[in-house]
């Protein structure tokens, strides 16, 4: 009887430090951004530096790193991507490293699971690729940044201790977006923001400028802002009418004006000397 309750009040004891929430040395951390129309998501654990040698120590040189610490960092795209120049399949995949004094390999597993050099098989790499580290202000903290966010393209950022690791990821987007515009605009009620908005996209991007002209002009005749006039300009402009550009532009100065709008004034008078430099008048 004793040894059956011992045995109970072991059996509570261990289920209860399984299920102890403590802090740990290495916290989980998450990173989420869209990049064009897809979204990216990298999970991994970030130890820190405490007073130690990170390169040549912690991280050994000419060693697979898991690039983080508990288990290998994951990176997830729910759309196709080009990662460093090379095209990725929507998925999850295992971050390895390989850090070496004057160069990194960087390489995209599509085992989700491996820990580094334990399993790991160089035929499941989708991304292979060397990256020239930088120093960078001290670190504290390991971090993996999603930056430099511009259009259909980012940088991924390791960094720790002083060193930076930067590769791309680029995820195009021009064709799916005009694809949602065509449905957007087919559908019953359109609004003049939608039309503004689909005028201003294809006048960014350089395609459709005759579309852009004919969404930008029914904009603003649904409702006339500032800044959808301002894309009106713009949308005279892509299609070679600059003297109606220059008119247009300084409609939208002047409603820009009298709204105190001073970053689209300035926007305006930026455009009309570059068009009147052009050959407009």
């Amino acid at each position: 009887m004793r040894t059956a309750l011992l045995m109970a009040a072991s059996a509570i004891t261990f289920s209860s430090m399984a299920q102890l929430d403590l802090p740990q040395p290495s916290p989980l951390g998450k990173v989420e951004q869209v990049v064009g129309l897809t979204n990216v998501t990298i999970e991994y654990s970030r130890p820190s530096v405490k007073g130690r040698k990170i390169l040549g120590d912690v991280v050994p040189y000419n060693t697979m790193w898991r690039t983080g610490a508990n288990a290998s960092t994951k990176l997830t795209f729910d759309g196709q991507v080009t990662v460093a120049g090379s095209l990725v399949k929507p998925g999850t995949y295992s971050l390895l490293t390989i850090p070496h004094e004057g160069s990194w390999e960087v390489m995209l597993n599509s085992d989700s699971k491996v820990n580094g050099a334990d399993g790991y098989d160089p035929n499941l790499n989708v991304v292979m690729t060397k990256v020239e580290p930088t120093k960078g202000p001290f670190v504290e903290t390991f971090t993996i940044s999603i930056t430099d966010v511009v259009k259909d393209a980012a940088m991924i950022e390791l960094a720790w201790a002083e060193f930076r690791v930067r590769f791309s990821v680029e995820a195009p987007s021009t064709d799916q977006a005009l694809a949602n515009i065509d449905k957007a605009l087919a559908g019953a009620e359109v609004k003049a923001g939608m039309y503004g908005s689909a005028a201003r996209f294809c006048i960014d991007r350089g395609v459709r400028s005759k579309e852009a002209l004919a969404w930008a002009q029914k904009s603003v005749d649904m409702d006339a802002k500032f800044w959808t006039v301002h894309t009106l300009a713009l949308a005279q402009a892509a299609n070679g009418d600059l003297k109606t550009a220059i008119a247009t532009a300084q409609r939208s100065k002047e409603m820009a004006a009298t709204e105190k709008a001073d970053a689209y004034v300035k926007l305006n008078d930026e455009k009309i000397a570059e068009w009147k430099a052009k050959g407009g008048k």
